[in-house]
Order: C-alpha cells, then structure tokens, then sequence
C-alpha cells in the first residue's frame, strides 16, 4: 500500500491559488504561506497533514499526491473543500 506526507495550503479561489503558487516560486515559506492564508485547521502547524495511505482524500487530492513526487509543489487541485496547493513530502510503499 503506498504511503504519502503532504502539507498543503487551502483557499477558496484559484486566484487566490495561483498568487499563492507564484509567491512559493519566488522563495516564500511553504509553513508561513500556510499559517497566514490556508483555511483548513492544518495552517496551524503549516498545513501538515502527516502520513496518509492512498485512497484516504478525497479522489482529485489523492490523484494528485500520489501521481506527483517527493519535494514537489502541485497545484491548484479543485476539490469539493476549495482550492489546493500541496507539498508532497515524501511517497513510498509501506509494506506493513
């Protein structure tokens, strides 16, 4: 069963997503981004989400992490909560 850390950053608009994704391209900090704009509860801790196992989010965000790579920045991803960027920290399979 594959395994994934992510962090992600929630907001209600794709522009919003997107000025976000352009400030993370120009060196902002992935935590502060998430601490002062995300909406979800997980801004808090810099919108850590710790491990989850495929199939545990919702189909478009679980698509999206475990289709991307470990250190990368995907987004926007469009899910039922609002708009996503998400940090893959890292991806492997556990066998456990």
């Amino acid at each position: 069963m594959k395994k994934a850390h992510a962090r992600h950053i929630l907001v209600g608009s794709n522009a919003i997503c997107i000025e976000l994704m352009e400030d993370l391209a120009k060196g902002a900090d992935f935590s502060d981004v998430a601490r002062n704009f995300s909406e979800c509860p997980s801004g808090h801790s810099g919108g850590d989400l710790g491990d989850f196992f495929e199939g545990d989010m919702v189909k478009e965000f679980n698509d999206a992490v475990f289709k991307g790579k470990a250190g990368q920045v995907i987004g926007p991803v469009k899910t039922q909560f609002g708009h996503h960027i998400i940090e893959v920290i890292s991806l492997k399979d556990d066998k456990e």
